[in-house]
């Protein structure tokens, strides 16, 4: 192999042309003739009979080089990638210039090298943690949640529909005293607050009792589904068949044994608030480590060939379709497309944002790699290797097999520079409350 040029033609672009010199080519010729000839049929030879110069003679001079090129060029552009140190984002392209016995081939291959990043500062980030603030209120939102999950449903008897209520009717609809499609239902259920009619519809159930008859009256929205009803006066005539409501249970002691391991509510209150408070230092703990991770992406700059963004989005589309199956068996995702009548393009286009950070930020945590000479050692990457092995049940070595080491080890390397970073990583709530000034100062100037 000769390199006859390497250029530059742009940024994380490289061409090189190189030449296959006429006695590789007729070599791999041969080869590819000694595999595929007992496939090949000559007329006036036995099937795998026919010489290589007869083939040759029918189909062209040409008719190994496609395969015989195919042999060689692989260990070529491997040499050529370590010669020249290139670390790839995409596989190569490849053109064949030119190829003849006289002359060999002569190939230009298109290589799209790992971008350059520069990052700012990432030691010492500030970033605001807001804890959110524990009341009654949220304590008491969770106890009626507790409340809804053992409500027992009553019938109701002496009283009229309230919100709430669960009503059996039969209605009938009329736009200027015509009977419109789709606007009658009989022994039709309908929990009374949950919006399941046009507005007005069930406010106007309310104070009614079983058995009563009436009319209402309500208006189509202008946005109505159906163009013929929008915006159109309506007059429903309603019975009330039969009504049920919920019986929520007292918010006591015998309650909190109910629905709790505690003997009194003032306990379960207790540890509702404890647990509650833990998820708010969780929660608030989060989104500090993400505003560190922003603050490293905002200071990061890399011109990044798009086909990296293709391939983290193609990734995140594999991961949403795992998700997908695991929640929802039979739906496939071709069906979930169908269904909201999103193509695969805007399904795409939905992950192009985030592809692009995730992209940066990893450029940006290998080259802080790099910079700081944070390495994995071998007793590290065995014991991560078979942490990794028993997580998802497979045997160590097969685990070795399938999963390339260095790839391996470089994720483990970026996973201790995000620890690095979050460790050095300041706490600041005057940034929030900097934030906060300016929307307070437009609102200010707006109100004169």
């Amino acid at each position: 192999m000769n390199i006859v040029s390497d250029v530059k033609t742009d940024v994380n672009m490289r061409e090189v042309t190189f030449a296959i010199p006429a006695e590789e080519l007729e070599a791999a010729c041969e080869r590819a003739y000694q595999k595929q000839k007992n496939n090949i049929s000559v007329k006036g030879f036995r099937k795998g009979k026919a010489p290589r110069k007869m083939v040759e003679k029918l189909y062209g001079d040409g008719v190994f080089f496609e395969d015989a090129i195919n042999d060689i060029a692989p260990m070529q552009i491997t040499e050529i990638m370590q010669n020249l140190d290139l670390v790839l984002v995409d596989r190569p392209s490849i053109e064949i210039v030119e190829a003849s016995k006289e002359n060999g081939a002569t190939l230009k291959v298109t290589f799209i090298t790992k971008p350059e990043v520069t990052v700012g500062e990432y030691k010492g980030i500030h970033a605001p943690m807001q804890v959110m603030e524990i009341t009654d209120k949220e304590i008491d939102q969770q106890i009626e949640m507790l409340r809804q999950r053992q409500a027992r449903i009553v019938p109701v008897e002496g009283r009229a529909a309230e919100m709430g209520d669960e009503v059996t009717i039969n209605f009938e609809g009329f736009i200027d005293d015509v009977a419109f499609e789709g606007g009658k239902g009989d022994a039709y259920q309908l929990r009374l607050g949950s919006g399941q009619f046009i507005p007005g519809f069930e406010d106007q159930i309310v104070g009614h009792s079983i058995g009563e008859n009436f009319d209402i009256k309500v208006t189509f929205p202008e946005n109505y589904g159906d163009e013929r009803y929008a915006s159109k006066e309506a007059t429903f005539k309603i019975e009330i068949l039969s009504m049920t409501a919920q019986e929520l249970p007292e918010v006591d002691d015998e309650f909190a044994k109910d629905v709790s391991e505690f003997d009194t509510i003032a306990e379960m209150r207790d540890d509702i608030k404890a647990k509650l408070e833990e998820q708010a230092k969780n929660v608030a703990q989060s989104n500090f480590d993400n505003a560190v991770l922003d603050a490293v992406i905002d200071g990061a700059d890399a011109v990044i060939p798009s086909a990296m963004y293709e391939r983290r989005i193609d990734q995140l589309v594999h991961e949403f379709e795992h998700r997908l199956q695991s929640q929802y068996a039979d739906i496939k995702l071709s069906e979930y497309l169908e269904l909201t009548g999103m193509t695969m393009n805007q399904l795409r286009d939905t992950y192009e944002e985030q592809a692009k950070k995730e992209v940066l930020l990893r450029l940006a945590l290998e080259k802080i790699a790099d910079t700081e000479d944070i390495q994995i050692s071998d007793e590290e990457l065995e014991e991560e290797v078979q942490n990794f092995a028993s997580r998802v049940g497979a045997p160590v070595e097969a685990v070795k097999a399938q999963i390339p080491m260095e790839d391996f080890k470089l994720d483990l390397r970026v996973t201790k520079v995000v620890e690095m970073i979050k460790s050095n990583a300041v706490v600041d709530n005057d940034m929030a409350k900097k934030e906060e000034a300016p929307a307070e100062e437009t609102a200010a100037a707006d109100a004169e």
